[in-house]
């Protein structure tokens, strides 16, 4: 059971002094979600700029109206990116990476992300949910890391899951056999995983020499359309007992509990606290951390797998990632 949830927008006033006059990146910003609570939340603290990017430009717009109108102050910027296509992922780093009036940027929350969702193939030929979820931010972020390290201190948060508990990375079968020996929920742990690894590698080769911290978060169950074509609850919970089998194989406790009384749902403007404490709080203790609950998350008393937080691990993702994007970054 998590602790009881706070308030993002509560939070964000706490972090104030931290969030003013930042230009902030956030992913999947979508009213309702959980980037659209942080934005929301850090949009009163008087950012400098809030760039919000996301696959659909009616969605982006929506957001941006919401904040503008309630913050007339705060500069938003929409940037279209859509996540499972590499190319698109290029274009919109190449866009960000133009505007002469951006000449940093501070804190990159990769928010946006799928849940075992059907096979599908990435416009490359990836794995969807590896594509969205893990090779389109580590793209997108790598190709921007030119204006983060113009920051004094750049910050990258990275929404995981305790999802990651599903599955490693699969070195030498990402993309299960080209769909033939597809599971929805191991893709799933496998692109959480993944997310932990990036922050992990991000921590490992950028913190000391560039003072940039990278952690990855896992927000905890937030009421919002993430998982809406998921049978769940009620009637038909297929999918809920499709994800505890594998939870039964790896014994994890997750397996026998009742899921309708051993979490707490979570508003995206609750939810949102741990965003906004892993992008401003200045007292994190482990950089490359996974947090949950606003605080770093422990191994003994979390769920936390030890295939998310290996630094070989970590190296062995980075590797793959830049062969699957087809390009490296050396740092």
């Amino acid at each position: 059971m998590g602790a009881e949830p706070r308030s993002g927008n509560a939070l964000a006033l706490t972090h104030a002094s931290a969030i003013k006059g930042k230009t902030i990146v956030v992913t999947g910003v979508t009213l309702g979600g959980l980037g659209g609570g942080f934005v929301r939340a850090v949009a009163q603290a008087q950012p400098s700029m809030l760039i919000l990017a996301g696959r659909s430009t009616a969605k982006l717009e929506q957001t941006a109206k919401a904040v503008s109108e309630k913050f007339p102050d705060v500069k938003v910027r929409p940037l279209e990116l859509d996540l499972i296509s590499l190319a698109a992922s290029r274009k919109a780093a190449e866009t960000v990476n133009a505007w002469d009036d951006v000449p940093q940027i501070d804190v990159l929350v990769n928010n946006a992300g799928v849940m075992a969702t059907e096979w599908a193939a990435s416009p490359e030929g990836h794995e969807s949910q590896m594509a969205i979820n893990h090779l389109g931010h580590f793209l997108f972020t790598n190709l921007i890391m030119g204006k983060l390290l113009k920051s004094p201190a750049p910050r990258i948060v990275i929404v995981s899951s305790n999802g990651h508990r599903l599955s490693p990375v699969r070195f030498d079968d990402p993309n299960f056999k080209d769909g033939k020996i597809y599971n929805k929920w191991t893709a799933y742990g496998q692109s959480k995983t993944a997310n932990m690894l990036m922050a992990i590698s991000l921590a490992e080769k950028l913190g000391k020499k560039n003072n940039l911290s990278a952690y990855s978060v896992q927000p905890g169950l937030v009421i919002s359309n993430l998982g809406s074509h998921l049978k769940l609850f009620g009637d038909d919970t297929s999918d809920l007992d499709a994800m505890k089998s594998i939870d039964a194989f790896y014994g994890c406790h997750l397996a026998w509990i009742d899921y309708a009384t051993h979490f707490t749902a979570q508003t995206p403007e609750q939810a949102a606290s741990n965003l906004v404490y892993a992008a401003f709080d200045p007292a994190i203790p482990t950089n490359g951390a996974y947090l949950e609950d606003c605080r770093v998350a422990s191994p003994w008393t979390d769920v936390l797998l030890p295939w998310a937080t290996s630094s070989v691990e970590a190296e062995r993702c980075w590797k793959l990632s830049e062969k699957l994007v087809g390009q490296e970054f050396s740092y």
